[in-house]
């Protein structure tokens, strides 16, 4: 008894690896660009401005106001009474005195006047104001 023979399978490429490498290289080039980006404190919808400029300063101290209300000093929670003190503890560590406010647009205008009144009472200390750049 024969067997029938199987027909000769015609040639395939399996592409599900080649899938697998680009996701893969994706996924490293997404990952190495977020590293990239330079991100100064916590994420908060800042109040657009047409004559927005960039600071030459290379790594300023940041006060983030969220929406909420709640004070950041460069990423960690304080309260306004202490911000003068922390301000002034992180200029005293660096050569720069600029000190930039990153207010969420939700924020009332009473919150950011008394973080920018601590701000002026540090002598030698430049304030700003980030914004997001508007284009027309």
């Amino acid at each position: 008894m024969r067997l029938p023979e199987e027909p000769d399978q015609p040639f395939q490429i399996n592409i599900v690896p080649m899938i697998d490498v680009v996701f893969a290289l994706l996924t490293f080039f997404i990952m190495s660009t977020l590293s990239l980006t330079r991100s100064e404190g916590l994420p908060v919808n800042l109040p657009g401005a047409q004559t927005s400029k960039a600071i030459n300063q290379e790594t300023p101290v940041v006060v983030t106001i969220d929406g909420k209300g709640n004070l950041t000093l460069n990423k960690k929670t304080i309260d306004l009474g202490q911000l003068r003190s922390g301000i002034q503890e992180q200029l005293a560590d660096s050569s720069q005195k600029m000190v930039l406010i990153r207010a969420d647009q939700a924020v009332t205008h009473g919150k950011v006047v008394a973080v920018m009144d601590a701000v002026r009472r540090i002598p030698g200390a430049k304030l700003a104001i980030e914004t997001q750049a508007i284009k027309n």
